[in-house]
């Protein structure tokens, strides 16, 4: 986020959030609302989006970049249709999470973080999901999948890729 881009065209229309920016009038504890409201509104957070937000509620670039790397629901990288949240917390990591890490990596062919060439899928590693009684678990659209084995996981995204699942 140097200053060069500052001065670049956006590549989100702002429209949409004016009412939003509007609102905002710097108050104390509404940034992470604001940046919310922006990635529903766009998908995701680029960096010139941000500098523009920045500036228009007086802010650092500093500041909105460090609230954004900080918190793992923004995204600074256009995500795919289907988000899937995989857990890696304690409980999940015990009862085979990464086996089921690898199984989503190999069926989508991504790697974390990375949205699929269909544009349908992208995963992401979470701390905890807070559902450590139905470990391993993954989410997906709101909706919530334990008791998860490698072959389920690839059952649930085959289900979501033929739109069976949410």
């Amino acid at each position: 986020m140097g200053c060069n881009c500052a001065e670049s065209a956006l590549s989100v229309d702002t429209a949409l959030l004016e009412p939003y920016l509007a609102e905002y009038g710097g108050a104390e504890g509404g940034l992470i609302s604001l940046l919310q409201k922006a990635q529903e509104l766009y998908g995701w957070l680029p960096a010139d989006l941000l500098i523009n937000i920045a500036r228009r509620i007086g802010v650092k670039p500093a500041k909105i970049m460090g609230v954004v790397t900080f918190y793992t629901q923004f995204r600074t990288k256009p995500a795919g249709k289907h988000l899937i949240l995989l857990c890696q917390g304690t409980a999940c990591h015990v009862n085979g999470s990464a086996g089921i890490e690898e199984a989503v990596r190999e069926y989508l062919g991504v790697d974390e973080g990375e949205m699929t060439e269909n544009g349908l899928f992208t995963y992401n590693n979470v701390a905890c999901l807070g559902c450590c009684s139905l470990s391993p678990v993954m989410m997906s659209g709101g909706k919530t999948y334990g008791g998860l084995t490698k072959d389920s996981a690839v059952r649930i995204l085959k289900e979501i890729e033929r739109g069976e699942a949410v």
